[in-house]
């Protein structure tokens, strides 16, 4: 009987190799959501130093400037923008890693369904040697029966 050969084994290789890419895209998605995560904490840290500053120096009972209030005012407001736009990019990466999970999970199924389809032909083409076998033995032993018999008839 002819060796095994699966039709279809190109294209379980090239989804297989697929599959690595959308691994890897999702790993550098998930790290870039997390790098951006990192930048909103740096952003939050430093309102809350600029919020703890403001509070000491007005708890001071020292005289607060004008100019020191608007400086506070205008930190705050661009510290708030900051904050802002870092939510839009968090949304965005949030959005690209779901996307890349999504083709990643769905790139899996496919792949999964192939190895069964191969696992499928594989067990056939056993269970036909099998049957082959089984066959070409039953022909041997019809032939020993039947030299047998013609000897026992001599």
């Amino acid at each position: 009987m002819k060796k095994f050969k699966f039709q279809l084994e190109t294209l379980l290789r090239v989804t297989r190799s697929k599959k690595e890419d959308a691994e890897v895209a999702f790993a550098e998605a998930s790290r870039s959501l997390e790098e951006k995560r990192a930048v909103m904490q740096q952003l939050l840290e430093e309102m809350q130093r600029g919020q703890t500053e403001f509070e000491s120096l007005t708890q001071a009972g020292k005289r607060v400037t004008v100019g020191k209030l608007m400086d506070f005012h205008n930190f705050f407001n661009w510290k708030r923008e900051q904050i802002e736009i870092q939510q839009q990019i968090i949304l965005t990466a949030k959005a690209e890693r779901q996307k890349k999970l999504k083709e990643l999970l769905d790139l899996m199924s496919y792949l999964k369904s192939i190895e069964q389809l191969r696992e499928k032909r594989l067990q056939e083409y056993k269970d036909q040697a099998l049957h082959e076998e089984q066959k070409m033995l039953d022909e041997i032993g019809l032939q020993l029966y039947m030299r047998n018999g013609k000897k026992d008839a001599v």
